[in-house]
């Protein structure tokens, strides 16, 4: 299944496609709804590829309305503008938007609240995020249901049901990469899998280690399982066993915060297990266009030699993937509609929304480095380094990160201004730096590999060659403490910095700020309780199993 036939697929689905927005938690029980009945949908190998498309297209698209190729229907999450509602759009702000990394400009209600660390349990866009990754989970779950051995071996004969039990095997993953972002972002929550009952019933409160454990065991089970595929082996854009590699390592990682207990060394193996899995790093620059690091956010992402470092993309297509989220929220978000100049740089002619900019912590983060290090690219015409006012645009520099420009310089955004950058979930340079960290904070594993590692990444944000020693950039040592700022580098605005200060104590602590953190100029520190967001006050009204994070009403 290459790029455009997996497009194809999350756009063919939807006349099948799951049009049941939730209004409640209470409604994860019940099967999402579709046009024809599952005995019409799963009848044949094709049936149910087409609904493994929708199961990947919840990460992509938004529903079935105009913000998704334009067909006539509605949202998948109710209650919530479409374009907004869009899984990644709203997993960036949230990982993003409340950091030091990026400053949104556009006054809706509920989106300064991101920057202003001030949300509430009504909080539209965390309500609308935490029904976004349950409508994943539900469309996973109902897909799993019809995916059992005894209904594919009824419907299904020969090679088709091992092709279909891999299909299983991927949205399993999917399922367990939300219930992962619900760990991450609200601790607990409902918890439904396929097993439950089909008709209505509230579901379970599961506390954070619950959670935990389930998804540890889910992505353990997977890591072992014959029907999911091996590394490389899969089609682009599908997952494979390295993604379960990457998402325990990830999960491990961050142990300590969700339970307590350090996990450091399982960060280091299963990071390490991904990096032999024979992904290698973009090294090879695009001529005048970008450099080896910026290909990997170029709308041709999916070819080598950025595809080669990229492990799990969640794919979009300016002709079939649309919405307002994804890569074009990024795209466009980050440029002005007056500055032709800019426009053209990240490829969108038509395009330019002027929402998304730096704030100057992270322009910091590259010092008088922002020149030589190819990561720091930001756009200063007509921009303040100092922002005074976050409803201006032009105060806070401009990221050039995402552009949907090809490697040969073409701009595709066309008229339509949409994007065709593919989203890096997983990357290579990431476990590296997994596996630096997790040496450093005491997990087993080689301090000079992971200084290898290190000096890796640097040496090709620097236009060298990777394997090649070079004083002046190379680092002789890794420190915990310095690893929090070569993530910043490395992987801003990729979705990682809310978890990472977290990790590091520095999310709501007073002792690091920055502009207009917590609604104040300068910056200040903020409630504890904040380093979760709460449950919606929705759910809660309708299912009494839930507990509120502590801190919220």
């Amino acid at each position: 299944m290459n790029k455009f036939l997996i497009r194809g697929l999350a756009v063919a689905t939807t006349s099948l496609a799951l049009s049941s927005g939730l209004t409640s938690c209470n409604d994860l029980d019940l099967d999402p709804k579709y046009e024809t009945t599952p005995e019409r949908v799963y009848v044949d190998l094709n049936g149910y590829r087409s609904v493994l498309a929708k199961v990947y297209g919840g990460f992509a698209v938004t529903g079935l309305g105009s913000d998704d190729n334009g067909a006539a229907g509605g949202g998948d999450v109710q209650g919530i503008d479409e374009g907004t509602s869009d899984y990644i759009r709203q997993l960036w702000s949230a990982q993003e938007v409340s950091t030091d990394e990026a400053i949104l400009a556009w006054g809706d209600q509920g989106v300064r609240d991101w920057h202003n660390m001030n949300w509430t349990a009504s909080n539209p866009l965390i309500r609308g995020l935490y029904y976004r990754v349950y409508y994943e989970i539900a469309v996973a779950n109902e897909f799993i249901r019809e995916s059992s051995d005894d209904k594919l071996n009824a419907r299904l004969s020969g090679a088709d049901v091992a092709l279909a039990r891999r299909y299983r095997a991927e949205a399993r993953f999917l399922r367990a990469v939300a219930y992962q972002h619900i760990i991450d972002l609200y601790g607990g929550g409902p918890f439904v899998t396929e097993t439950d009952p089909s008709g209505v019933f509230t579901p379970p409160y599961r506390t954070r280690q619950q959670l935990f454990d389930y998804v540890e065991s889910e992505l353990l089970a997977l890591s072992n399982d014959a029907d999911f595929a091996e590394p490389r082996t899969n089609e682009y854009g599908r997952v494979d066993k390295s993604a379960a590699w990457g998402m325990l390592s990830r999960l491990y990682l961050n142990a300590q915060t969700y339970t307590g207990t350090p996990r450091y060394n399982d960060a280091a193996t299963y990071a390490k297990r991904v990096i032999d899995a024979g992904y290698t790093l973009s090294t090879t620059a695009a001529g005048n266009v970008s450099s080896a690091y910026g290909r990997l956010f170029l709308a041709d992402n999916n070819t080598a030699p950025a595809r080669n470092e990229i492990i799990w993309p969640i794919t979009f297509d300016a002709n079939n993937t649309r919405s307002f989220g994804g890569t074009t929220f990024l795209v466009n978000g980050s440029a002005i509609a007056s500055n032709t100049n800019w426009k053209a740089k990240i490829g969108m002619p038509q395009g330019g929304w002027g929402g998304m900019r730096a704030t100057k912590n992270l322009v910091n983060l590259f010092g008088a480095d922002t020149a030589r290090d190819t990561r720091g690219r930001f756009w200063t015409q007509g921009q303040t380094l100092e922002i005074s006012d976050i409803g201006n645009f032009q105060e806070g520099l401009g990221v050039i990160k995402f552009r949907n420009v090809t490697s040969a310089g073409a701009a595709l955004g066309g008229s339509q201004n949409q994007s065709s950058v593919d989203f890096p979930m997983i990357r290579l340079s990431e476990m590296m730096l997994n596996y630096a960290e997790a040496v450093a904070r005491g997990g087993t594993g080689d301090a000079t590999l992971a200084r290898t590692y290190v000096n890796q990444i640097r040496r090709r944000a620097y236009n060298l060659p990777i394997n090649t020693a070079n004083a002046t950039v190379d680092v002789s040592s890794v420190t915990v403490a310095s690893l929090l700022d070569e993530r910043g580098r490395e992987l801003f605005w990729e979705g990682f910095r809310r978890t990472d200060l977290i990790r590091y104590n520095r999310f709501v602590e007073g002792t690091y700020l920055w502009p207009w953190k917590g609604g104040v100029q300068n910056g200040r520190g903020v409630e504890a309780y904040r380093v979760l967001y709460p449950l919606p006050a929705s759910d809660l009204s309708v299912n009494s199993n839930l507990v509120q994070n502590e801190g919220y009403r």
